[in-house]
């Protein structure tokens, strides 16, 4: 009867736990949602214009939010493999975060001379690119924890949650497609940028 019952609770708390992690990926998508929508209002409606570093911090952010996105979409898969799917999607979110945080980290670098008023109008203290090394050092930060402390995957198959996931990746395919059209309106077809752009060479 003891068993039975230590067994009962184990069980609740490995479902409580596997409950909390699926919630954990979606926020961590819908975060970088949040902070590449951000950057769309200050694109437009400050009319500050994304630099090429700028822009590749947005495709590694991009990258760092496919890998949940990826065990959102195969965990619930019956044949799927737990680690295999927990380290691939959150070992892709590593390299993409190592990627960006070097590209922030290098344009933070060059407005770092006592003096310089830096790239674009800061937020909350912060300009962009600062904002976006810390989002890459908290989505390594995030991913390597979540891999050492749940090394299995079993996603509960609830209905509940069906919704909240089908809106999370349905968000972020959205975002994805604004960020190509921006790019694609502000680069043209042309391969390189100006380092300080002032209008979309698309139009």
């Amino acid at each position: 009867m003891k068993d039975t019952a230590e067994t009962a609770v184990l069980s609740l708390r490995t479902l409580l736990w596997a409950r909390l992690e699926l919630i954990l990926f979606h926020v961590c998508i819908l975060g970088i949602c949040g902070v590449l929508i951000g950057a769309f209002v200050v694109q437009f409606a400050e009319g500050e214009m994304p630099c090429p570093l700028c822009l590749i911090q947005r495709m590694c952010m991009i990258l760092a939010a496919i890998g949940p996105a990826y065990i959102l979409v195969e965990g619930r898969s019956r044949h799927a493999h737990g680690f295999s799917i927990m380290g691939g999607g959150f070992g892709m979110s590593i390299l993409a975060a190592v990627g960006g945080m070097a590209v922030s980290a290098r344009q933070v670098l060059l407005h770092i001379k006592p003096g310089d008023p830096g790239y674009g109008s800061p937020v909350l203290g912060m300009h962009l690119y600062t904002w976006a090394l810390v989002v890459f050092i908290s989505v390594i930060l995030v991913s390597g924890l979540t891999i050492m402390f749940e090394p299995r995957l079993d996603l509960p198959r609830s209905r509940r949650l069906r919704w909240l996931t089908n809106f999370t990746l349905g968000l972020f395919a959205l975002v994805i497609a604004a960020n190509v059209v921006s790019a694609i309106l502000e680069a043209g077809w042309n391969l390189y940028l100006p380092d300080n752009p002032e209008r979309y060479l698309g139009l």
